[in-house]
């Protein structure tokens, strides 16, 4: 039985991840969405910052780690919405492992911020000229993963004691302006004081940083990296937050919740 379980473990995760992504394409108001944005942002950033003191440059990795947060933990939101519909408790009662389960969700929403970070970074190139090289490049869309893995994996564990989506909505509407303003997006992390301590100990200070290191442009001003963490320390904390997160939640999923048929 054990065995059995294994072997269904990878299908079961893989189709779950492919759920979200097909039922998100086939809601024409979150894909509307999920366009709308990035083309909104790089309009209201590119326009509203040309001619100005201020550099684009300077915020695009702030804006496409906002881009990452809030769908990636937004996403988690079908949680609540399949434990309504009936759905989760089939899949608990599954022979498959519920790790594979926490995996396909999480997966799946990550995919669907990723994608959509890709689309803000294809419009930043148009609008700003990569001039990262290929490696550079490389590792800036392999950390962008990481992030949405690490943001969904919260999104999971904040969502799923929840059967409210207006609840969801309050909790993270307090938790995700604060973990993104306090992450070096706009204010810088250094300096002293209880605030340039919370902008340290944010693991999304270390994403927006990275993201930093990785992405130059050819027009602008240079985005300045000294003060900001290196690129070591930014892999490992954004590494080490998704492997948290992805264990918590696995960890959270092994409860009962009172919605729960088990």
């Amino acid at each position: 039985m054990a065995d059995a379980a294994a072997t269904s473990a990878i299908p079961a995760m893989l189709t779950l991840a492919e759920r979200e992504l097909v039922r998100f394409f086939r809601q024409r108001n979150r894909v509307f969405g999920a366009l709308g944005q990035p083309i909104i942002f790089w309009l209201l950033f590119s326009e509203g910052l040309k001619g100005r003191d201020l550099d684009y440059a300077h915020f695009f990795p702030g804006t496409l780690a906002m881009i990452l947060l809030f769908t990636s933990i937004f996403a988690s939101i079908s949680i609540i919405e399949d434990r309504r519909e009936g759905f989760l408790q089939s899949v608990l009662v599954a022979p498959a492992p519920r790790w594979s389960m926490v995996a396909g969700k999480i997966l799946g929403s990550a995919a669907i911020a990723w994608l959509q970070g890709l689309l803000f970074l294809v419009l930043g190139w148009l609008t700003l000229g990569l001039d990262s090289s290929l490696p550079q490049l490389f590792f800036a869309v392999i950390l962008m993963a990481v992030i949405a893995v690490a943001l969904a994996a919260l999104g999971f564990l904040l969502a799923w004691r929840m059967d409210s989506t207006a609840g969801f909505h309050a909790v993270m509407s307090v938790l995700l302006f604060p973990m993104w303003l306090l992450s070096g997006a706009f204010f810088p992390g250094g300096g002293e004081g209880w605030m340039a301590w919370v902008v340290r100990l944010n693991p999304l200070t270390y994403g927006v940083a990275g993201l930093r290191h990785h992405l130059q442009f050819t027009s602008g001003a240079d985005v300045a990296t000294a003060a900001v963490p290196n690129v070591a320390l930014c892999w490992l904390v954004s590494l080490g937050f998704a492997a948290a997160m992805c264990a918590a939640a696995w960890k959270i999923a092994e409860t009962r919740t009172t919605a729960d048929l088990l």
